[in-house]
């Protein structure tokens, strides 16, 4: 089916201390909430912790087109955030969007998974 052009963001956070992960991520819930609820074009926003690299975050968030990503860039959860994670240490971050205009089910009527666009 064809969806307008989304955006993915997609990468991670690293931690100075990575002893403080929980902590960081349990403190980062009620911003993700906010972001979810408040900020129309946010379809996900998931910071969470990495479960084979210590002190990592995997970040994943998607939204409906850039204007509603501008807009996040503004709002107060966005410069919540990272303040918060500031207020942790980084150690360093790699995070990249991604426009999307297509989108289909991984499984074909079969349930095969499906690495190519099927439905073009």
């Amino acid at each position: 089916m064809k969806v307008p052009t989304m955006i993915i963001i997609a990468g991670t956070i690293d931690l100075a201390d990575p002893s403080q992960i929980d902590e960081a991520i349990e403190k980062a819930k009620p911003l993700q909430q906010a972001t979810r609820d408040d900020e129309p074009g946010c379809q996900a926003y998931v910071f969470s912790k990495d479960p084979c690299v210590a002190g990592r975050i995997a970040v994943y968030e998607l939204w409906d087109d850039e204007a509603s990503l501008a807009a996040h860039f503004k709002h107060e959860n966005y410069l919540n955030m990272g303040g918060l994670l500031q207020a942790f240490g980084l150690a360093g971050a790699d995070n990249n969007k991604f426009r999307c205009d297509h989108k289909e089910p991984v499984y074909d009527e079969t349930m095969t998974p499906r690495a190519d666009f099927f439905t073009l």
